[in-house]
């Protein structure tokens, strides 16, 4: 696949995105919106791929929205534009292969609310979050709104929106919005590590977990207890679970193949 603001490469079954804009620090823009989404429909659909990786060329993991394009918009385009970009990161969300941020550096506004739409962030200790949108007289319009709130709570999630501040990869950490820390220079391979670990795992189970995940958090608890039976009984007839039960009664690895 060949993209002119985003790169993707894929080894052993592992698919990174990078988002290549680093002189202006990866900020987000239309482009890059459309380019995120066909990139990850193509590996969704790719039998060869497994986990997403989403990164940011340079110092930067995503800056934020690219400014410069907002400054004239009308409250019509805004919303427009407000609207495009959730259904981008929605996309994400609902990958049925886990999609993990490495945060290697700045990921603010937009980029803090790409990372919150995939499912692991993994950063550097020496990556920045923040929602800053309120020092420029709006709100964040990507989903950071609803997703930092479910993640960490509503008191800190509204003093992150509320104050625009910025918090280092350490903090973000230990607030729970990163789910790995890693040294900058470690970043990367953690990430592989923790992908590798992932993808010894059944990828149907995988899927499954994500749906049942993703969907139960907008039910009410009976509602999403019963889905995930649901789901869980639709795995029953699989050949993949079929196999990991064998294998473990054999103890040996599991050779799924995603039927």
């Amino acid at each position: 696949m060949e993209f002119e603001l985003i790169l993707v490469e894929t080894t052993d079954r592992v698919a990174t995105i990078t988002i290549n804009r680093p002189d202006k620090l990866n900020a987000l823009n239309a482009t890059v919106f459309a380019e995120l989404s066909a990139a990850v429909e193509a590996l969704n659909a790719n039998a060869d791929v497994g986990v997403i990786v989403i990164t940011g060329a340079g110092r930067s993991f995503v800056a934020g929205a690219d400014i410069a394009e907002l400054a004239t918009k009308s409250a019509a385009e805004l919303e427009a534009r407000s609207r495009a970009g959730q259904v981008t990161f929605r996309a994400i969300e609902r990958s049925p292969k886990p999609v993990i941020a490495a945060v290697n550096g700045f990921a603010l506004g937009g980029g803090c609310e790409l990372a919150l739409a995939c499912h692991v962030r993994f950063a550097s200790t020496k990556a920045k979050f923040g929602l800053p949108e309120t020092k420029l007289g709006l709100i964040p319009g990507y989903g950071g709104t609803q997703r930092l709130p479910r993640l960490i709570g509503r008191g800190p999630a509204l003093r992150l929106i509320l104050s625009g501040e910025t918090i280092d990869g350490t903090e973000a950490f230990r607030l729970g919005i990163a789910d790995g820390l890693a040294e900058p220079e470690a970043l990367m391979a953690a990430v592989v590590a923790f992908a590798k670990t992932v993808l010894a795992n059944g990828p149907l189970a995988l899927a499954r977990a994500i749906e049942s995940v993703d969907s139960g958090l907008d039910l009410p608890f009976d509602a999403a207890t019963a889905n995930e039976s649901r789901l869980f009984g639709s795995l029953g007839d699989t050949a993949d679970m079929r196999e990991g039960v064998q294998a473990f009664l054999e103890k040996r690895p599991a050779m799924f193949r995603g039927a």
